[in-house]
Formats: structure tokens, C-alpha cells, sequence
């Protein structure tokens, strides 16, 4: 749940919501150790949402043979910052989430795609859908609604 950007106070050059790109905010994923570690992947960024990729390998797994809820959580509260940086910028925080999981997620990649749902000047409420991909085919296996703070006292602009 760390911000996008690094360091607790945001720098005065992060980019704006405008100057966001996707080459920028596969950048800062790739800056957290911990989605590097995953394998995570920013595969979609404009302002009509965006979408990460993970691949699923038996290190994802539970007893079951599953996904295990910890990786769909991840994907959700990552998923969702981003989508938060499309009305706030990259100097923001997951002030909260809830996600249900609708069915166990296997296959070959999880991918979790979210939207704004209001972008206020410092909150944004954001929805996801995660979908497990198997041979070419998504299916639904958890939503997830959050809200995404920014760190600075105005909005990023």
C-alpha cells in the first residue's frame, strides 16, 4: 500500500495526471522492489483506466491449487493506486480497499483492470475487475473497490 513515487514527501517534479504515460507508470512499477519480485506488468495506462498483468506460476498457489487471496489483493490495491494516479498524480497512497472474490482465479496470468469512479482534488474512488486468463479465455474472480489519496495538500497539477 506504499505510494507511487518514493520517499514520504512528494517531490515537486512528479508528473501531473496530464503527463502521466504508460512508459512512466510501467517506470514506477517497476521501481517497487516487491512488484518486480511479483512479475507484475503495466500493460494498459490512459485516463479511461488501466490494466496489470501478472503471470501465474505454483509460488502464487494455495493448499488448493488456487491462487492464493494475498496475490489478488496485490494485483487489486496496485491496480487501483493507478487508476488513482489518472485523476490525482503519482504522489498518492491506498487510503483503503474491499474486494470479494467471486471464484478461485488459475490459469496462466491474472489481470486486473480498474477505472475511476470519482476523482475528487485529494481522493479518488476507483472499481476493479481481476480475471484469471486460461487458454485465451478471462473469467471474473474478484472485484475490488478502493479509495486513493493524494499526499499532497492540493491536487498534483
Amino acid at each position: 500500500m506504499g505510494p507511487l513515487n518514493k520517499g514520504p514527501e512528494p517531490a515537486n517534479d512528479l508528473p501531473t495526471p496530464m503527463d502521466i504515460t504508460l512508459e512512466t507508470a510501467q517506470r514506477i512499477l517497476q521501481s517497487q522492489p516487491f512488484s518486480e519480485h511479483m512479475g507484475a506488468r503495466v500493460t494498459h495506462f490512459s485516463p479511461d483506466g488501466v490494466e496489470l498483468r501478472l503471470p501465474i506460476d505454483s509460488k502464487l498457489h494455495n493448499q488448493h491449487g488456487f491462487v492464493h487471496g494475498g496475490a489478488l489483493s496485490y494485483m487489486a490495491d496496485n491496480a487501483l493506486t493507478f487508476a488513482g494516479s489518472i485523476a490525482l498524480g503519482t504522489a498518492i497512497v491506498t487510503s483503503e480497499f474491499k474486494i470479494n472474490y467471486v471464484r478461485p482465479a488459475q490459469g496462466a496470468e491474472l489481470v486486473a483492470k480498474a477505472k475511476v469512479l470519482h476523482g475528487g482534488t485529494r481522493q479518488a474512488v476507483c472499481q476493479c475487475e481481476i480475471l484469471s486468463v486460461s487458454d485465451g479465455n478471462e473469467r471474473l474472480c474478484a472485484i475490488a473497490q478502493g479509495t486513493i489519496a493524494s499526499l499532497s495538500s492540493a491536487r498534483n497539477t
